[in-house]
């Protein structure tokens, strides 16, 4: 017998109700990690030096103090002081950068957020100038971050004295500061830069690895375990702001302050990550949409997905960016674009009718 509209509707409503299956968390994160193991290890591998993943493997293991074969000493040092500290740190700056978006993403309820939306990169990247500009590149790590946090706090005074701090106050005045910053740096630029210092301050402004040592491992990693930590305690909190800040509240958040306190949080984490490589777009854009497609909107499956994906996909983002044109390199930054262009136009267009509307 046919079914009436009214019946066809119930059932419509009843199946799309449904929550769509997922994979358990534990089997997420056994993918994902093998996946980045077996890609740090075959991206080191990757270059003018003829490496072996064997090799590789052994390497690592007689440095870490265990019983191996000895690796020939140019190719234990291509593999210890060159590669492996540029592949880690791509691979903590691109799960940092995931996670800060998606973060981002729920805490602002706006799905075109990214890691850089309060002017940290500007910040970091009027701070990272001055200081290749002043001959002192050794501090570049101290004087981004710093300049990510100084426009941090230059945000949040801007978005104060209007009232009220709400988040479309901070996007606007972050927005506003991003581009003093922007105007800054690029006057710095155009006053002092002379010779070869315009090639160095472009390839950090696009985004690069090439400099990253084990102090950038220390400096990104430390960053991506302790605030990502925090993060992952606090996904359900981040779970209630979907639903708006009214139901967060009644759902018992503190929506104020968990709001603000994760954000500075974000905002430390990217800090870090723009400290060790530069203005990477689009990771932190792009891939916390790509994961949830697979892990859900539930927090406590999208963060460590986003920093298990975010880790792979730099790490041979960087790769590409390394070996392509070898022995010319790209900045890391137009590699992610040209990739997370075409994939945001694709989620762009699933998600018509839904929040991307």
């Amino acid at each position: 017998m046919a079914r009436t509209a009214a019946e066809r509707v119930t059932a419509g409503r009843a199946t799309a109700g449904r929550a769509p299956r997922r994979p358990p968390l534990a089997a997420l994160i056994g993918v994902g990690g093998v996946l980045l193991v077996a890609s740090v290890l075959v991206t080191v591998t990757i270059g003018p030096a003829d490496l072996g993943v064997g090799e590789v493997a052994r390497s690592v293991a007689g440095h870490l103090g265990l019983d191996v074969a000895p690796v020939p000493v140019l190719h234990d040092a291509i593999v210890w002081q060159l590669r492996l500290p540029r592949v880690l740190t791509a691979a903590a700056v691109g799960a940092g950068l995931a996670v800060a978006g998606a973060v981002m993403q729920s805490l602002t309820r706006n799905p075109l957020a990214d890691p850089y939306l309060l002017g940290l990169s500007s910040g970091a990247s009027l701070g990272a100038v001055a200081v290749l500009l002043l001959g002192v590149g050794v501090l570049l790590p101290v004087a981004a971050f710093v300049g990510a946090l100084a426009a941090l706090v230059a945000t949040l005074a801007l978005a104060r004295t209007g009232g009220t701090l709400t988040p479309s106050r901070a996007v606007l005045a972050g927005l506003a500061v991003s581009q003093l910053a922007a105007a800054a740096t690029s006057f710095v630029i155009f006053w002092t830069a002379t010779g070869d210092a315009y090639r160095e301050i472009l390839s950090w402004l696009m985004g690069s690895l090439a400099g990253a040592t084990w102090s950038s491992v220390a400096i990104s990693g430390g960053a991506l375990a302790l605030v990502g930590a925090v993060l992952g305690v606090a996904a359900t909190r981040l779970d209630a702001f979907a639903f708006g800040d009214t139901a967060a509240a009644a759902l018992g958040v503190d929506v104020d302050r968990t709001r603000w306190t994760l954000m500075t949080l974000v905002a430390l984490l990217t800090g870090a990550m723009v400290a060790v490589s530069g203005a990477i777009g689009f990771v932190g854009l792009v891939l916390p949409h790509a994961v949830s497609v697979v892990t859900g909107p539930g927090h406590r499956r999208l963060l460590p997905g986003a920093a298990v994906t975010g880790a792979v996909f730099l790490v041979w983002a960087d790769t590409l960016a390394r070996t392509v044109f070898d022995p010319r390199e790209l900045p890391v930054g137009i590699v992610t674009a040209l990739v997370g262009v075409p994939v945001f136009a694709v989620l762009l267009r699933r998600g018509r009718g839904t929040a991307w509307s």
